[in-house]
């Protein structure tokens, strides 16, 4: 199990990049932004210059809102100045970002992310070898590429594409197309084990795929620190970010897996009158530690092993930027 970070990009980027840089040189195996206010490319565009051995990967990109050959230029020139380094992490944003038009259900989003990738796929095939561009979709089409608009081969063309999946019906898109799922960081080792690994084994059978194909990647919120302050502040962020996803309509199924309806009832009901302070008095210390890791930092790699041992490929564990005393802490416990 690979042990990685990741960050909530800040508005101090080259901030960001020396945490991922300090990752590195504590032997963490890789580090992602995950998109929020901030654009989640910017910090790995600085950290591919800067480092040697980490990869470097977005943990969820949003996809619907940038055209695939948009997406598909950032990467490739991340992927070349990383040497091969780079992880494209895709998110669909539904129901947190993006409203579902009432003429589309969700099953028609899915295709949607599943010609994105094909598409993506074209165009860096297209790249690399100057073949004819010929991509056509329902909801995709791409049939010229420019010489002007080719950058050209790359030494390291094979970029893995990771889906963000909170769906069960992306998980299996994730096993029939991608190298890796990243789990919906509000999660319990039981919703991993009832509904997201039958869900990536039915995508990996219908591809004809073993599950060694695909790496599942967990985001888990790390509730610690080396004083009372710093715990304190990594608990408030961890349960705003956690009240965030749980009124959030794309966590519906794990809401109910949770048994957290009236939890987001009345979340929602605290953000309707914008009483943010309340929301701890929401999640309580018994919920919070169901959905993330509650320890001294000499014992979150152990709570770690034991939750998810077997489960995962990948532990991402989200930090901040202001988390380097403590990301080194937790490696050398």
């Amino acid at each position: 199990m690979k042990l990685d970070v990741s960050l909530y990009p800040s508005k101090d980027f080259r901030a960001d990049a020396n945490v991922i840089r300090q990752a590195e040189s504590l032997g963490y195996d890789a580090a992602w932004t995950t998109e929020n206010a901030r654009n989640p490319f910017f910090a790995l565009t600085i950290a591919a210059a800067e480092t040697r051995k980490i990869r470097l990967g977005t943990h969820a990109a949003l996809a619907f809102p940038r055209s695939p050959m948009v997406t598909a230029q950032i990467a490739w020139d991340l992927a070349q100045q990383s040497g091969g380094r780079f992880m494209l992490g895709l998110d669909t944003g539904l129901g947190r970002h993006i409203a579902i038009p009432e003429s589309e259900d969700f099953q028609v989003q899915v295709e949607r992310m599943r010609e994105y990738i094909e598409s993506l796929r074209a165009i860096w095939d297209t790249f690399q070898t100057d073949a004819r561009l010929r991509y056509r979709g329902e909801h995709y089409t791409f049939r010229l590429m420019a010489p002007f608009f080719n950058p050209g081969p790359i030494e390291h063309p094979n970029i893995p594409v990771f889906l963000t999946g909170a769906n069960p019906t992306l998980c299996e898109l994730a096993g029939e197309l991608c190298q890796g799922l990243h789990a919906p960081a509000l999660h319990t080792r039981d919703y991993l084990r009832d509904v997201l690994l039958p869900a990536l084994s039915s995508g990996l059978a219908s591809a004809g795929r073993a599950r060694r194909d695909v790496e599942l990647a967990l985001p888990v919120f790390i509730v610690s620190g080396l004083d009372e302050t710093e715990f304190l502040r990594a608990k408030y962020e961890a349960i705003k970010q956690i009240a965030a996803l749980a009124r959030s309509p794309a966590n519906r199924s794990i809401i109910e897996h949770l048994d957290w309806k009236k939890i987001a009832e009345e979340l929602n009901a605290l953000a309707a009158s914008e009483r943010w302070g309340d929301l701890a008095e929401v999640i309580t210390d018994n919920a919070l530690g169901e959905v993330a890791v509650v320890a001294d930092p000499q014992d979150v790699l152990c709570q770690i092993r034991e939750r998810y041992s077997g489960i995962a490929d990948r532990v991402c564990m989200i930090v901040s930027r202001e988390s380097g005393r403590l990301i080194k802490t937790i490696m050398r416990a």
